[in-house]
């Protein structure tokens, strides 16, 4: 008998399968089913098995948009991955999940339909855009027995506050047509540079991304500027403005957004020369600098905005929620929650330009510069 040394056994030839759609995978269509499923297999060769008839649903032909329901039974028709594509997927499998820190955050409500987690400042949603990973994949690697873990929408990186995630796919699909549709309330707190003005209530603005040009310093980076109403890019945004608090030099707003737009808020507010504190992007970035130097009391290292309140119908019940998360402590030490830090914040914002002053009412020298 022959041994041959070093040659792998050859895989099993692969088999028609049927699968029986659950809960999780129900309203999915039926390309993103099938791209799930084949990890690995080009896309041309996915939508080619739909138009061939080779994938079935229920035993009858199906399109790529069909929607699944919970109990179809789907033909899975055999498909040979080559092992170099299947050890590269297994691969890049096991660098993201050995790379991604597993974190819990803190939780405002959960049960078996979603996730409602208060997010801090500093961490993506989602990895992508120079970002290995963020708050989902965490959660993954937190939660490894949790079946469906997926984000209904998005806060920016800076922004902190109230962020919610589908534990079925049906929760999913309910929540976020409540945000297409605008059934849901989302109201912000964003402390501004200003008297924002109390009759300036809503801002109707038509809003158009784009990404810097290459030879800026961040170029490639995505922006977003208000244009014209007859602007063919414009988005319609609404953005609904409240004065919670006016500070001698600034102002606490209660900001709720009708249209989901990128950077929407930011973009509104400092339209109209309110730019938000900290904004690395549309705000003051002379006052940023002052407000984050080490001996600035009370200082601000990130942007003052967080998704204070959230509501929304529960997508099993119907039942109308409403859900607050309170100021984090850095931006309620800042704003003056605290009676010892009250004083120095309300002291006149004092500045020249050679450098920053006392202003003469007990703050301490340098604390917040003058902005008039």
């Amino acid at each position: 008998m022959k041994h041959i040394i070093g040659v792998k056994p050859s895989a099993p030839a692969p088999e028609v399968k049927t699968v029986c759609v659950d809960e999780n995978s129900a309203d999915q269509r039926v390309d993103n089913f099938l791209i799930r499923h084949f990890k690995g297999v080009p896309k041309t060769h996915v939508y080619r098995m739909i138009r061939s008839g080779e994938v079935r649903v229920n035993k009858g032909r199906v399109a790529a948009d069909t929607r699944l329901k919970e109990g179809d039974l789907v033909r899975l028709p055999p498909v040979r991955v080559s092992e170099r594509v299947a050890e590269k997927a297994q691969a890049m499998a096991d660098g993201v999940a050995g790379f991604v820190p597993a974190r819990d955050f803190a939780v405002l409500l959960e049960d078996e339909h979603m996730l409602i987690i208060n997010k801090p400042a500093g961490v993506a949603v989602h990895g992508g855009s120079g970002v290995s990973f963020g708050v989902i994949e965490q959660l993954r690697m937190a939660r490894p027995q949790a079946r469906f873990l997926e984000l209904v929408h998005r806060l920016d990186r800076e922004t902190s506050g109230i962020l919610l995630v589908a534990k079925k796919r049906s929760a999913l699909k309910n929540l976020q047509d409540q945000f297409r549709e605008r059934q849901t309330g989302k109201t912000y707190l964003a402390m501004v540079r200003g008297q924002w003005p109390d009759k300036l209530k809503v801002l109707d603005k038509p809003l158009h991304k784009y990404e810097l040009d290459g030879k800026e310093a961040q170029g490639g980076e995505r922006r977003v500027k208000v244009v014209s109403r007859d602007d063919p890019n414009g988005m319609p945004s609404v953005t609904l403005v409240r004065v919670r608090e006016h500070l001698p030099r600034g102002s606490l707003l209660e900001v709720t957004i009708k249209t989901g737009r990128t950077h929407q808020i930011r973009v509104h507010l400092a339209s109209e020369g309110f730019p938000i504190l900290g904004d690395d992007k549309y705000g003051d970035f002379d006052l940023n600098k002052a407000l984050a130097r080490a001996h600035a009391s009370p200082g601000l290292k990130r942007m003052f905005l967080h998704a204070w309140r959230l509501q929304f119908n529960h997508p099993a019940t119907g039942e109308r929620l409403e859900l607050l998360a309170e100021l984090p402590p850095e931006l309620a030490r800042f704003g003056g929650q605290r009676a010892d830090l009250r004083s120095s914040f309300l002291c006149d914002w004092h500045g020249a330009d050679a450098g920053f002053g006392p202003c003469g009412t007990g703050c301490a020298q340098g604390a917040i510069p003058h902005v008039g």
